[in-house]
C-alpha cells in the first residue's frame, strides 16, 4: 500500500511529529490529496505541508518538502508487475526512466545469470550453430559476467531469489 505520513513545519518546529498516514489510493490525482492534507491541518492557518515518511513506492517519488510528482498516480495505476519493474528500474537503471524504458529493457526473471546466458544464447539462434555434443561445455557464467561487465545487461537481484537482468 502506498502511503505517506503527512505533518506539517510548523508542528515539527514547536516539537510535534502530530500528522497522519494518508493513503495514495484513496485520491484520484496530485491535487485531492494536497487537499486533503491541507484538511488534515486544518487546525492551521496556512499549513506548511512536511512528508515526514513514506512507503509502498519507489524513493524517487518521495520528496519531504513537496508532493509526489503527478507520475506516482500514473504509477498507481500499473499493476503490481509493472509497479515492480518501474521501480527496479528507477532504483538500479535510470532514476528518470518511465513504464515504457523499462518494459523495453526488461528480458525476465531467471534463477542466476547462467541461466539467463543459456536463455539468451538459445533465443537470438546462436547456440543453435554449436552441434549438441559440445553445448556442455559453453561457460554460461563467463558468458553473463562478460555481458555484465561488458555494459550490455544488469543484473538487479530482487527478493533474494532471482535475477532480473535490464
Amino acid at each position: 500500500m502506498a502511503r505517506i505520513y503527512v505533518g506539517t513545519y510548523a508542528k515539527y518546529n514547536a516539537g510535534s511529529i502530530k500528522g497522519a498516514w494518508l493513503d495514495l489510493e484513496d485520491y484520484a490525482d496530485r491535487d485531492a490529496f494536497l487537499e486533503a492534507c491541507r484538511e488534515l491541518h486544518r487546525d492551521e492557518q496556512d499549513p506548511e505541508v512536511m512528508f515526514q515518511d513514506f512507503e509502498g513506492f519507489p524513493r524517487s517519488f518521495y520528496n519531504e518538502s513537496s508532493a509526489p510528482p503527478d507520475e506516482l498516480w500514473d504509477w498507481l495505476k500499473l499493476d503490481e508487475d509493472e509497479q515492480e519493474l518501474l521501480a527496479i528500474y528507477q532504483d538500479h537503471i535510470d532514476s528518470e526512466g518511465n513504464i515504457d524504458t523499462a518494459r523495453d529493457a526488461f528480458m525476465g526473471k531467471y534463477d542466476s545469470e547462467e541461466d539467463w546466458a543459456a536463455n539468451w544464447l538459445e533465443d537470438v539462434g546462436s547456440l543453435q550453430e554449436v552441434p549438441e555434443h559440445l553445448r556442455n561445455y559453453i561457460d554460461y557464467k563467463a558468458y553473463a559476467r562478460d555481458a555484465r561487465l561488458g555494459g550490455d545487461v544488469s543484473f538487479v537481484r530482487h527478493d533474494g531469489t532471482s535475477l532480473r537482468p535490464v
